[in-house]
């Protein structure tokens, strides 16, 4: 199956939702390596479309327009600007992005639906679900709240618990409401259409763990987990009232589920795309129907049981449709060793990166492209961005150009010299780079996108210690025309660079062709001597990339570091009220009004602050507190504080306390010392 020949190649990137942005995660995962794909595929003149989307209906999008009181149609249309607009702007170079609330993608997913209704391939089940009496609907798992049975938390919702992670269900939930009437919610039949996978089961074992043993081994190890327990029918339709209806009678109240629909945007984007554009792109069905056409998804690895298993078992079902030749997904990228996560934004989004960083869209290619969770998980850290920026790109890349060209600028005014006779050394680093093209094809042809970055960044270390061995600039006193082939055979790796770096890095590439005067290049010229001809004349050099400073740095560990902090802020709940207590015992507790007279740090204790306080009575107080780790002494000093007068003395580090100083603990462990709001008297009883 692997050594079959393919006339052309469709390559799609997982739909990304919208109800947000998209985040170095998604990039690192999907779109990154898909898109140097297709620009890889493009440079060898091959035939291909590369297909993307936003993915617009489902549930999330309709909980963020009830909670912002806008349209789910508002919320698609804000994201899905926001996604296409980055996208471009970083370099993904889609042949299509469209979006699944479009005309052509309703009435095509419609009609798909309405043949395998047609062809007996859909049965009818019945299942019980909570519904909102009051709103007269039934309710989607994240409509519904109630008390986990497992941690009894009474806020948890109908598909998980967010406070112990538990996997639930709404009939799970322990007095459930539906939070768009805030009623109690009944338990009511309802009929939904599903797919049969279990008939697919011996088919697909077949197709993928005999036929598809090439596949990522997390990919072919967790369909194998789900073929092994054997597959169960799958609801294709929702009782919703966001996304396509569902083109049967009596199916008033239901749409089709979102993970039928979005797959199906795959076609209906390629449909788009032919029918506007038919000259360049010629037929959809060319693309998918076509058994000479390679399909390729690139997913996260959260996707794989539905672009592996459901989505190919709709397309057997529907029949004439090629199915997907290799499903190249990652896993997942972590973000300064924690798990990104959209609802805590703890995430870089890269709508805010392309402001943050301008100009910089190759630097985090590069860097994820680096990082890629090819085989597991990875993390991302804004000290290794930098440092891969600047000991990499700036260090080994852009030097060696900046080398290579200001050397040609300045012995020879931008004008490639003629090539002499040919020294051991020259030979040798020809020999090393020579294979290059082979190299770094055989790694993308495997989907292995690090190491393929890495045979390109190769020429860039070949050409530095080339030219640091050869030493251009001292030779030029003695010996002028061995120079002339030192240069020579170092602006031919330059142009090698511009070249090899193009489905990685396109932006500086673009820049790089432009100092060399390269506007027309081949990636059959990949490994040559002669891509740049003696007498070629050179533009004006400048650096390719500048260094990353730490305040950059740091202002964005700053924005992760608040981030944590309003989640925090947002998550605390307080702890329980403590058992009552009678007045009378309360009354028992003497709580004054103090005024810092003075306070010092105890000699010898990091944690004990010296107060003399002014309690009133004439004579002066000393309280110590174990406060040092919260507060300089000179911020407390003139405060009115409250403080338990009638604690009996304690003696600590030697020093006898003569009461208690109160203080407020924060959600985040900070300690805020409580005070009056406005001037009160010392001795001044609270009560």
């Amino acid at each position: 199956m692997g050594e079959k020949k393919f006339k052309r190649t469709t390559v799609t990137a997982a739909l990304p939702y919208a109800n947000g942005g998209v985040h170095i995660g998604h990039l690192a995962g999907v779109y990154v390596p898909s898109d140097i794909y297709a620009r890889y595929l493009r440079l060898k003149k091959e035939e291909v479309v590369f297909i993307g989307g936003s993915d617009e209906h489902g549930v999330p999008i309709t909980l963020r327009a009830k909670k912002e009181g806008v349209t789910p149609q508002d919320v698609c249309d804000r994201y899905h600007k926001m996604i296409k607009d980055s996208f471009k702007e970083f370099g993904i170079s889609f042949d299509v992005y469209s979006r699944t609330t479009s005309e052509i993608h309703h009435k095509f997913a419609s009609d798909f639906f309405r043949k395998l209704y047609d062809d007996g391939k859909l049965i009818e089940q019945e299942s019980e679900q909570l519904y909102d009496e009051e709103a007269k609907q039934f309710l989607a798992d994240r409509y519904v709240v109630g008390e986990c049975p497992h941690c009894h938390n009474e806020h948890a919702y109908g598909d998980q618990c967010e406070k112990c992670g538990s996997d639930l269900s709404p009939m799970e939930l322990i007095n459930p409401q539906s939070t768009i009437s805030g009623s109690k919610p009944v338990i009511k039949a309802t009929k939904n259409w599903y797919l049969p996978l279990n008939d697919y089961q011996e088919w697909l074992k077949q197709w993928i763990l005999n036929d598809h043993k090439e596949w990522r081994p997390n990919v072919y190890g967790q369909c194998k987990s789900w073929l092994d327990m054997d597959l169960q029918p799958r609801a294709m339709t929702r009782d919703l009232n966001w996304g396509i209806p569902v083109p049967v009678e009596g199916a008033e109240g239901k749409v089709l589920y979102v993970w039928f629909d979005a797959p199906i945007g795959y076609i209906s984007n390629t449909k788009e795309l032919c029918d506007s554009n038919p000259e360049q792109f010629g037929s959809w069905q060319k693309w998918w129907q076509d058994p000479e056409t390679r399909l390729v998804h690139f997913i996260g690895k959260d996707n794989i049981v539905f672009h592996c298993l459901i989505f190919p078992s709709m397309l057997k079902a529907h029949g004439n449709y090629i199915l997907p030749d290799n499903v190249p997904s990652n896993e997942f990228l972590n973000l300064e060793n924690d798990k990104i996560s959209t609802s805590r934004n703890w995430a870089v989004w890269l709508h805010e990166y392309l402001i943050d960083f301008p100009n910089k869209q190759d630097v985090l290619r590069y860097v994820l492209t680096a990082n890629a969770p090819e085989t597991k998980d990875n993390n991302f850290t804004w000290k290794d961005f930098q440092e891969r920026n600047n000991s990499e790109l700036v260090a080994v890349y852009g030097n060696f150009v900046n080398r290579a060209l200001q050397l040609t600028q300045k012995y020879w005014n931008g004008v490639v010299p003629v090539c002499g006779e040919l020294l051991a050394v020259d030979s040798q680093t020809i020999q090393e780079f020579k294979d290059v093209k082979e190299k770094v094809e055989s790694y993308l042809n495997a989907f292995k996108f690090r190491e393929a970055q890495k045979e390109a960044m190769n020429l860039a270390r070949i050409g530095n210690r080339y030219i640091t061995e050869c030493e251009p600039w001292k030779v030029w006193k003695t010996d002028p025309k061995r120079v002339e082939t030192i240069l020579y055979i170092s602006l031919q790796l330059v142009a090698n660079l511009s070249i090899a770096f193009e489905p990685f890095l396109p932006f500086s590439s673009k820049e790089l062709r432009n100092m060399i005067n390269l506007p027309e290049y081949d990636w059959a010229q990949l490994g040559s001597t002669d891509i740049l001809p003696a007498g070629h004349k050179l533009n004006e050099p400048h650096l390719l990339f500048d260094k990353i400073e730490d305040e950059a740095i740091e202002a964005q560990l700053k924005k992760l570091e608040d981030t944590k902090k309003a989640n925090e802020a947002a998550s605390y709940v307080a702890e329980p009220i403590k058992n009552e207590v009678s007045f009378d015992d309360f009354e028992k507790l003497d709580i004054r009004v103090g005024h810092i007279l003075h306070c010092e740090k105890v000699k010898k204790s990091k944690k004990l602050l010296m107060f003399t306080i002014d309690d009133g009575t004439g004579t002066e107080r000393t309280i110590l507190s174990g406060i040092a780790a919260y507060y300089e002494p000179e911020q407390l000093i003139g405060k009115d504080v409250l403080f338990v007068a009638n604690f009996p003395p304690r003696k600590m580090m030697g020093i006898e306390s003569q009461g208690m100083i109160l203080s407020a603990v924060n959600f985040d462990g900070s300690l805020s010392v409580t005070t009056t709001l406005g001037e009160v008297k010392p001795g001044s009883q609270v009560g």
